[in-house]
């Protein structure tokens, strides 16, 4: 009877390990609450921008800086977006930037991607040019713009060549560090199934070596971004058009904070957005499908 009772035991404890494995497991498919999104993903930034705007508007009210060519209005700064709108100029000085430097990234995607496979996979080539794609990243973008210039002339194929030079190392280095943390055992398993040479690249290694690429991406961005902001600022011409850095600089020229401050926002808002709507999903897809995104 004793013996009976314990394998019974025995067996709901059995069961109850089964059943909290199961719940391990088991993802959530309901659809999150819309409270719920606006209260975790709406409303922090809302209140982050409200508090910047009221202390901007504090220290133009109590005088605090009582200069408006150092420090405009949040007014003033509105006006000067209100006004770009009614001319039909807004949407021009943001499309001319991120269309070139989407275009710019994707160039440096495609150059880079099998440049960081070459390096990490070919010990005679890291030994070559490893530390000079090192030494590339960690080489300001601005200082690219006078030789591109000099180069290829005030045209948008100078612009693509800064940016190039500028994140084409990023992504190679982020994809080759993310190759070195893969563990060999994935490798040795690849080579058992024939995935060698091109396959073994493509169905293992890259794979595995995603959350590195991905970082190596995000870097990647935002040294096109500065390239593309440091080359527009620098080598302005009509035949370029007017995009974010020219404005800035234009703003610069005619020593109107306002639009200094307008070119700012609209950088700084461009590059949130890309985050948010690229980077961060593509963040979230790899940590899911590895386990990694728990639900608080």
């Amino acid at each position: 009877m004793a013996s009976t009772d314990t394998k019974t035991d025995r067996s709901a404890e059995l069961a109850d390990v089964e059943a909290g494995l199961d719940a391990l497991e088991t993802t959530e498919t309901g659809r999150t609450p819309v409270r719920r999104i606006v209260v975790d993903k709406v409303l922090p930034p809302i209140v982050a921008i409200t508090v910047v705007l009221v202390v901007w508007q504090a220290l133009i009210s109590f005088k605090v800086v009582d200069d408006p060519s150092k420090l405009p209005s949040p007014a003033d700064v509105g006006r000067e977006f209100q006004a770009a709108w009614l001319q039909g100029t807004l949407l021009d000085f943001i499309w001319t930037s991120v269309s070139r430097g989407l275009l710019g990234f994707l160039l440096a995607l495609a150059i880079g991607t099998p440049l960081g496979v070459l390096v990490a996979r070919v010990k005679f080539v890291r030994a070559a040019i490893g530390p000079i794609l090192s030494g590339l990243q960690s080489l300001p973008s601005v200082a690219w713009v006078p030789a591109a210039v000099i180069w290829l002339g005030l045209n948008n194929s100078m612009m693509y060549a800064v940016i190039l030079l500028g994140a084409v190392p990023s992504v190679a280095n982020g994809l080759v560090s993310g190759i070195d943390q893969v563990p060999p055992l994935f490798l040795r398993a690849g080579r058992t199934m024939g995935a060698t040479g091109l396959r073994g690249a493509w169905h293992i290694v890259l794979p595995a070596a995603l959350p590195g690429y991905l970082a190596g991406l995000k870097q990647g961005w935002a040294f096109s971004w500065r390239s593309l902001m440091a080359a527009e600022i620098i080598a302005s011409s009509p035949d370029l058009g007017i995009g974010l850095g020219a404005l800035l600089e234009n703003g610069r020229n005619a020593s109107s904070m306002p639009m200094v401050f307008q070119a700012i926002i609209l950088i700084l808002f461009v590059g949130v957005a890309i985050d948010l709507l690229i980077f961060s999903p593509l963040e979230r897809w790899v940590l899911r499908n590895r386990g990694l995104l728990v639900k608080s």
